[in-house]
């Protein structure tokens, strides 16, 4: 009972946490429309901020999440990292040009970094193994969809329409300090493994090169790549898209984004609940073939009344990014290289996606207009799915009924 406690608590805790890295992250695409009036910026440059904070991210990512692999406690690391990129968003409020609002950026990308791959693996190790794809959902995707993309566009667009972008910055500074209180007082410093150790385990030692020479991890990381392309260049380009080819006001473009994160809510948790009884591998197959039509939908459908329910409805890869990203790799290696695997996955796709995917879909669009972009990310979901179809089902239902057919 009290391990059950524990767990729930952790989860709400590391929720409510990874939830608000994504409102921090994704306050840029939604406030740039009124940055880029007040400080003369362009679609070249929206993408490379989102380059910059997605290359300081990978590089944190892996080297930190490495680094608290092989730390006894990782909650200190964990409660620095909030704190610094609560103050780093603050400080992008006081911005006046391109070059400073791109080193705040930078800076807060190596400070969320680490944020996901350690609480991933503390959650790993807390939560029961009928839970784990359940509780990592909610946390890779669930959070990141309801208080990010949710929660996130109308209060943030509210505070610049009436009060300045600026403004809209620096209210960021509390929830990310109370945030950090509650980790520090209610997180544990040392974790029970609750049986995660797969039969595709692979040693103990967090070795790099092991690690790569693991087909699980290595077509995680390849997909990766290509799905943060799907994902980045959907949520950096998307408000400016829908406002700038569609037509579309401020409020309605609002209310789209809210639509993109109430299914990125949604299917976080749906998908990984289905994965965790039907297998994982049949899972990210059938809903990235579903998130390849998300970029179809806003290229082609011009109503606004009839682009929200289709944006729910094909939205789904979000909830996929928990398998490949979380769950796949915390069921294939040890405990101990858990940290390790999530830090080089979301690392390297972090920078393929996240950093020179943007640059060449920001250029793009001022090349040929807007509309690649959405070309761009539907090529990046497609190749995910192909790569998706020679992944080694981990998921404890499939593995055990193998195990037991096999004996």
């Amino acid at each position: 009972m009290k391990i059950n406690s524990y767990e729930n608590r952790l989860l709400v805790i590391l929720f409510i946490g990874f939830g608000f890295v994504f409102f921090d992250r994704l306050a840029l695409s939604f406030l740039f429309p009124f940055i880029a009036k007040d400080l003369g910026l362009n679609n070249s440059h929206l993408g490379m901020l989102s380059s910059a904070l997605s290359l300081m991210w990978a590089i944190s990512g892996m080297t930190l999440g490495a680094y608290a692999d092989r730390k006894e406690s990782k909650k200190y690391i964990l409660v620095l990292s909030v704190i610094a990129f609560t103050l780093c968003s603050a400080m992008s409020g006081m911005v006046t040009s391109f070059i400073s609002l791109l080193i705040f950026r930078g800076l807060m990308g190596v400070a969320e970094g680490p944020v996901l791959p350690i609480s991933q693996s503390l959650l790993a190790a807390a939560s029961s193994p009928k839970r784990r794809g359940l509780n990592m959902g909610l946390v890779n995707a669930s959070a990141p969809g309801l208080i990010g993309a949710v929660i996130a566009p109308p209060i943030l667009i509210w505070i610049a329409t009436d009060y300045g972008w600026r403004s809209a910055f620096y209210a960021t500074i509390i929830p990310g300090l109370v945030i950090a209180a509650l980790m520090m007082f209610f997180v544990r410093n040392k974790h029970v493994h609750q049986d995660l150790q797969s039969s595709h385990a692979i040693g103990n030692k967090a070795d790099i090169k092991t690690l790569l020479k693991n087909k699980n991890i290595l077509l995680c990381i390849l997909i990766s790549c290509f799905y943060i392309s799907w994902f980045i260049t959907l949520v950096s380009f998307t408000p400016t898209y829908l406002m700038q080819v569609k037509g579309f006001s401020p409020e309605v473009m609002g209310g789209i984004m809210g639509s993109l994160g109430f299914a990125w809510m949604v299917w976080g948790f749906i998908v990984s609940a289905l994965s965790d009884r039907f297998g994982r591998k049949p899972m990210l197959i059938l809903f990235t073939m579903i998130a390849t039509l998300c970029p179809m939908v806003l290229l082609f459908v011009d109503d606004a009344s009839t682009m929200l329910p289709l944006i729910f409805l094909t939205y789904t890869g979000l909830g996929c990014f928990t398998l490949f990203m979380a769950t796949i790799p915390a069921e294939t290696v040890p405990a101990t290289q858990v940290a390790t695997a999530l830090g080089l996955i979301m690392g390297i796709g972090e920078l393929f996606g996240g950093f020179i995917t943007p640059v060449v879909a920001g250029f793009a669009a001022d090349a040929y207009g807007l509309q690649i972009v959405m070309w761009i990310a539907a090529a990046g979901s497609l190749i995910a799915l192909l790569l998706s179809f020679f992944l080694t089902e981990t998921a404890p239902i499939k593995v055990n009924k193998a195990q037991l057919s096999a004996a």
